[in-house]
């Protein structure tokens, strides 16, 4: 029996594939668990229309990144923080005062965990601050830190 398979099932595939299985497979574990349904032309047609709009959605959050990207790339975040003797800081400028700032400044909404700091921000001065925003896209945030 020709099936499609709606979860990864171990041993026969992943999800989405057209496999075949034995009738009695089929019949007493994975449809009653909802593993897998029939691949009658219509289950098929379903599964496709499926595809197509998970693709879509996809491409439109690619497109997104890409727009934030270009944003991101054009702005320079300013934050100001206390100092400390010898201008350095009380504390560190972490990546969630920066994702602050720049909700704050440029009304870019970016999550905190996306913005990656190879070291800790402890002094003054201009920065570059790495940015993943998905499907392998990355941008470049600027980020000045000036004495209160």
């Amino acid at each position: 029996m020709k099936v499609i398979l709606q979860q990864d099932v171990k041993g026969q595939g992943k999800k989405g594939e057209m496999v075949e299985v034995s009738d009695g497979y089929a019949r007493n574990y994975l449809l009653p668990r909802k593993l897998a349904v029939q691949a009658t032309t219509d289950n098929l047609n379903a599964f496709k229309l499926k595809e197509k709009a998970k693709a879509a959605q996809i491409e439109k959050e690619k497109q997104e990144a890409r727009d934030t990207a270009e944003k991101l790339s054009k702005c320079v975040v300013k934050i100001s923080a206390k100092a400390g003797n010898a201008g350095k800081l009380f504390g560190s400028v972490t990546s969630k005062e920066i994702a602050e700032a720049l909700k704050e400044q440029f009304q870019i909404d970016i999550e905190k965990n996306r913005i990656v700091q190879s070291e800790p921000i402890k002094a003054f001065g201009t920065y570059e601050v790495k940015c993943k925003l998905g499907y392998e896209i990355t941008s470049t945030i600027h980020v000045v830190v000036k004495e209160e």
